[in-house]
């Protein structure tokens, strides 16, 4: 049996984790932090079995759980909430998770449900098993036959036209994500499951993966009207769920497989140039990240810390964060400390290294330098100011 427990806290990670290898030592458990992690474990591994903290960083434990059913039916979801989040978990049930442990998580409970849904999985026929390889390996196939017709590459004696002889006319959209540093495994994973869904919503086709930055619809619309709504519900869903900036083109109606090549060599010009669509999901990104700041200021923020709490890769997060809030991040978050610093030194019988200490700054030289830079004061002058004022 495999399992894949994704929380970000590694204290319960870690001790569910203990719990099912004491009562199942035979079971293969992966562990993730964050959802970013666990999109990347369920991929690449054999999982039967997954459960998942609701709130997280990024993405939610019931959006993964939202967009990973369809590509993963074989497995079960179990969700891990606090009492403060029971609406959330009634909802995950709803979503098609088999169900739910509140936190602290009960030892007893924990390895029954376990054995339940073991129990479940081993029934499950092999037929159904072999039925679901064999759909994901012909998928691959069909991908890796068009990202060649695609290119303008030889397929040798491969038969197309079972695959185009369902969709005689079809259109292609093209959803293309910046280059970053980091790697952008979640957000494709985000954008083939949103595609795929929409392509089933509104007419008939198939997603494949391009390349590393690239996905293509080929669907079939009934009429402009599908065409439409599906354009438009695309934008607002990758909007609210990516934190990258991205671009969406199509084609017109194509009728010859052999115009394929030419029509995706236009789209991928058109997603090369400027004014890549920026959805709500930056602009929640920078809210998750000023929250972070202002519930943490008094610990280490390092740039490259802040942005990987927020999954964006440093140099793009320091751009749209200025973009944002009109000030640099460094500014920022001393901005944000000398106001919390202020509020203290209004108060009585508090010493200059327990205020420093209590935004942030280990050395009281260095923490007087910063407040004098930034007010043209030093502390102490401060707070002599404060209780002059106060008579």
């Amino acid at each position: 049996m495999n399992i894949l427990i994704a929380d970000d806290e590694s204290v319960i990670r870690e001790g569910v984790k203990r719990t099912i290898n004491r009562a199942f030592p035979d079971y293969i458990i992966h562990l993730a932090g964050s959802a970013e992690e666990a999109v990347g474990i369920i991929d690449a591994q054999p999982v039967d079995i997954v459960l998942t903290d609701i709130l997280m960083p990024g993405i939610n434990g019931l959006e993964f759980m939202k967009m990973s059913r369809r590509k993963y039916p074989h497995v079960k979801w179990v969700v891990i909430s606090a009492h403060s989040e029971f609406s959330y978990a009634q909802e995950a049930v709803r979503l098609g998770a088999r169900d739910y442990l509140l936190k602290p998580i009960g030892k007893q409970r924990l390895v029954e449900l376990m054995e339940q849904l073991a129990e479940e999985t081993k029934t499950e026929t092999e037929l159904s098993r072999e039925g679901d390889l064999l759909k994901r390996n012909l998928k691959y196939l069909r991908e890796a036959v068009f990202q060649r017709l695609a290119s303008g590459l030889d397929i040798g004696n491969i038969d197309i036209a079972p695959v185009f002889e369902a969709y005689p006319e079809f259109h292609l959209v093209m959803t293309h994500i910046e280059e970053a540093v980091k790697s952008v495994h979640l957000e494709h994973f985000i954008i083939e499951n949103v595609l795929s869904e929409l392509v089933d919503r509104h007419g008939e086709g198939f997603v494949v993966n391009f390349d590393r930055q690239s996905l293509l619809a080929i669907v079939h619309f009934k009429d402009a009207a599908e065409e439409e709504a599906m354009l438009a519900e695309l934008r607002t869903h990758l909007g609210h769920y990516l934190k990258l900036p991205f671009r969406i083109s199509h084609s017109g109606n194509i009728t010859d497989v052999h115009d394929i090549a030419s029509e995706v060599k236009r789209l991928r010009q058109a997603s090369s140039v400027p004014g890549l669509e920026r959805g709500e999901g930056s602009d929640r990104a920078i809210e998750v990240a000023l929250q972070y700041l202002k519930a943490h200021y008094n610990e280490e923020l390092s740039l490259e810390k802040v942005a990987s709490v927020v999954f964006l890769n440093p140099i793009y997060f320091s751009q749209l964060f200025k973009q944002k809030t009109g000030q640099g991040y460094k500014d920022y978050v001393i901005s944000l400390r000398i106001e919390q610093a202020k509020e203290l030194l209004r108060q009585h019988g508090l010493k200059l290294a327990d205020i420093a200490e209590r935004i942030g700054y280990g050395d009281v030289r260095h923490f007087t330098q910063v407040f004098r830079k930034k007010t043209n004061v030093t502390p102490t002058e401060y707070r002599q100011m404060i209780f002059a004022e106060r008579g």
